[in-house]
């Protein structure tokens, strides 16, 4: 009896702490590294990594159609930095304010820092509709972080923008609002590691209650069912530094508490951006199924009311 009663409770323990499926979308859902913004008419637009930047577009959340490239005549500012003529541009940041789109994205080649964020905006968010507002922030390999993966925080009259992949980990800077560009040469150090090559990238702050919460992507991406992409997250009373996670781990020093993980037939999900929704925090990421070779959508909702995220 009392080994049936340790089996029984086991298991409980072990359904507590499952991971939901992400919830069910439908039409083209491939997308890497994607990051959601709702327009004023409810539309949602998806901009992911790729040649162009590519943006799918949904007034549901569920039902998602391809509706082009953000730069369908190329981005030749960018050719430097991805060492091709039109290369493919990476983990792209949307923000819709005020009726604008604005958005940043990068542009490398892999384990370089040879890399660089660039500004754009927009009216509509469609496909060639966007402004090249240009060069945000750059690096070299002489520099000991790397300018890829940005991410915009708006928080009152203040913009935000946090970047970094690997190397001295993740990075944030003052933007000036009236330019988008950075108001200081000063670099926050906000989350680094050591463990795996220091394999940390795709910041996002998000604000919910009197926390800001870093969250962050660990690990190895883009390895088809054997990818580690992991899901981790700090919070902090300052989005300019202070992040620990809950175990009081400063994520300078490699905290960082597990949001999400592979799963069931969901394999290294990351890559994420957050969304305030009606029905509250969303969280988008990509993760490789169990077949296929691309990446793909995941959505689930992020309950917050134990002071940490958790999906569901």
């Amino acid at each position: 009896m009392y080994l049936h009663l340790s089996l029984a409770l086991l298991a409980l323990a072990s359904s507590c702490f499952a991971y939901p499926n992400p919830n069910d979308v439908t039409g083209n859902t491939t997308a890497d590294d994607p990051t959601v913004c709702k327009d004023n008419s409810g539309t949602y637009f998806l901009f992911s990594t790729g040649v162009g930047i590519e943006i799918r577009t949904s007034t549901d959340r569920v039902a998602w159609t391809y509706a082009g490239v953000m730069w369908p005549d190329g981005a030749p500012w960018t050719d430097q930095y991805t060492s091709t003529s039109d290369g493919s541009l990476w983990a792209p940041d949307c923000t819709y304010v005020d009726g604008q789109f604005h958005l940043y994205y990068a542009a490398s080649t892999s384990g370089s820092k040879n890399s660089a964020i660039f500004y754009a905006k927009s009216s509509t968010g469609q496909p060639g509709s966007f402004s090249n507002e240009g060069l945000v922030i750059s690096t070299t390999d002489a520099d000991d972080h790397n300018a890829i993966d940005p991410n915009l925080l708006i928080d009152g009259s203040s913009w935000y923008l946090t970047f970094g992949s690997f190397f001295t980990g993740i990075k944030g800077v003052p933007l000036d609002p009236s330019t988008g560009k950075t108001s200081s040469n000063t670099l926050d150090s906000l989350a680094e590691r050591t463990d795996n090559g220091g394999a940390e990238e795709a910041s996002v702050i998000y604000k919910n209650g009197d926390f800001y919460y870093l969250f962050i992507s660990w690990d190895n991406c883009c390895e088809g069912t054997s990818s580690t992409y992991n899901v981790r997250v700090g919070r902090s009373s300052s989005s300019t530094g202070g992040f620990v996670d809950d175990s009081g781990v400063a994520l300078t020093s490699g905290g960082g508490t597990l949001v999400l993980e592979t799963h069931d037939a969901i394999f290294g999900p990351g890559g994420q951006d957050l969304l305030t929704d009606n029905d509250g925090p969303i969280l988008f990421y990509h993760y490789w199924p169990t077949t296929g070779n691309l990446q793909v959508l995941g959505i689930n909702r992020l309950d917050f009311s134990s002071g940490w995220p958790v999906v569901i």
